[in-house]
Formats: structure tokens, sequence, C-alpha cells
């Protein structure tokens, strides 16, 4: 049998696990906007607790934080390859990296809507209630 020279070596499963928390720390390590993103995520599972969200609006809300996070891992990899690149790089590389960017603003602005549709009507009926 003939190996492939550009054949990834198949990895066992706690490897890959071990790749992808690598990954992460390195992803995140630099990255102001990660402690934005943690200073919120933290602010919106607290009020979670606190108004006692039912479980429909725990998966929006998990599904949110998630979805921010996964959109700046993506934004910090494209910024990890756009290192790579010789001075100067590719003219299109400030294009990319701003669609990167763009992508986690999307990501936020959706998640802050949907923040806003959660917690609204819990808001209101604490404050009516008083």
């Amino acid at each position: 049998m003939v190996s492939e020279p550009n054949r990834v070596p198949d990895r066992s499963w706690p490897e890959k696990f071990q790749d992808a928390f690598r990954g992460a720390r390195v992803g995140m390590r630099g990255q102001k906007s990660f402690y934005v993103h943690f200073f919120f995520t933290t602010a919106v599972v607290i009020a979670g607790f606190l108004f006692q969200v039912d479980r429909a609006e725990w998966c929006l809300l998990i599904l949110c934080i998630t979805g921010v996070l996964t959109a700046e891992m993506f934004n910090s990899a494209l910024e990890w390859l756009a290192r790579c690149l010789p001075e100067g790089g590719h003219p299109q590389l400030g294009a990319a990296l701003d669609i990167g960017s763009a992508a986690v603003l999307i990501a936020s602005i959706g998640s802050v809507l949907i923040g806003f549709l959660v917690f609204t009507p819990h808001l209101v009926k604490l404050l009516g209630s008083g």
C-alpha cells in the first residue's frame, strides 16, 4: 500500500478532543473580544437563573452564546491564517478579515435581539409586580 503524502494520519478520539481544546486555548489567547463575550455570557447566565427562564428560553440563550463564540473562533482562525502570509499579504486579505468580523457582528446582533425577546417579558413582569 502506497501512503499518500498529504493524508492526515488517523487520530484517536482523545487526540481529536485534545487538538480541539488546544485550538480553543490558542484561538482565545490574546483576543480581547473573548473577554467581552465572556462578560456578556456570564451576565446572561446570571440573568437566566435570576429570572428562572424556562427550558426553551435556555435553549435559545445557549444557542446564541455558542453561535457568537463559534463565529469569534472562526474569525480568530482567519486572523491566524492572515499572520502566515508574507508582509503585505494578498489584496483581498483585508476583505476576508472584514467578512470574518462581520460574521461576529451579525451573530452578536442576533443574540442581543433574542436576549431582548427572552428577557423583556421577565423584566416587565418584575417591574409590573413592584
